[in-house]
């Protein structure tokens, strides 16, 4: 994990002295490249001044409850799945159908359905995550020894029980991955969201603020939004992701 860690650091070092040169020799106009400084001042000012904060906030409100509905439904789906073939062939084709699916391109049907607020966002978040999680923690069930299965059912477990008390622990790392992939998925789906309620005049979120430091010319602005986002996913990555990975699947001995 710091081998990763300190390549992490050296990539970020390395990206960002090309960025200051490119911004020094002014090959761009300053307005495409600003320089660090200008980025930090314009990130310090959002900090302060209470709008980055505010609008990280209310994108990450967004995020959890979009992703813990993705989370009920897919332990609710491939419990069905695991048990009920039927159920199991069904979310094959619905993955298949919607998992393709851009969450920007059923935006038009969120509007018309929720309007344009948060439940829109939200829904767009949870088809946005919830394909790949259901994928995943499917694929993980699947891949489970089958003695795992006779080994609970021979001391009791049945049905759901035996799908939480073996099936989960067993296909841990493939709910983790699938957990990881819908994170990044979501702020794509609710940056992209954001933006396009911003043009609408709604305010709120990271991707209403980086529409609105566009709106207004301030592109270090912008970057400084980019940058909250970075940050928040490092951050999550190796802090919470790292965390549960280490106390989970390697304390286990399991592969991811």
């Amino acid at each position: 994990m710091r081998e990763i860690f300190r390549k992490r650091i050296l990539f970020i070092i390395i990206l960002l002295g090309l960025w200051e040169a490119t911004a020094l020799t002014g090959i761009f106009p300053r307005m495409m490249f600003p320089t660090l400084g200008s980025i930090w001042q314009a990130f310090i000012n959002g900090i302060f001044g209470g709008e980055l904060i505010d609008n990280t906030g209310f994108s990450l409100y967004l995020i959890i409850t979009g992703l813990v509905i993705s989370v009920v439904l897919t332990v609710i789906l491939s419990t069905l799945a695991i048990l009920f073939r039927t159920v199991d062939d069904f979310i094959n084709t619905a993955v298949a159908v919607m998992d393709p699916l851009p969450g920007i391109a059923l935006l038009p049907l969120a509007i018309l359905w929720f309007g344009t607020g948060q439940k829109a966002i939200i829904f767009i978040i949870v088809h946005s995550t919830l394909w790949p999680m259901i994928l995943n923690t499917v694929t993980g069930f699947k891949t489970v020894p089958p003695i795992y299965k006779e080994v609970g059912e021979n001391i009791g477990l049945q049905g759901p029980r035996l799908v939480l008390g073996i099936m989960v622990p067993a296909a841990f790392p493939y709910l983790l991955t699938g957990v990881k992939i819908g994170w990044s998925r979501a702020w794509r789906a609710l940056i992209a969201a954001e933006m396009v309620f911003g043009t609408a005049g709604v305010s709120g979120g990271l991707g209403w603020y980086i529409y609105q430091q566009r709106y207004l010319m301030d592109i270090s602005g912008v970057f400084a939004a980019l940058v909250a986002i970075v940050i928040i996913g490092i951050l999550v990555e190796d802090l919470l992701f790292g965390y549960i990975e280490k106390k989970t699947v390697k304390q286990w001995g399991m592969t991811m």
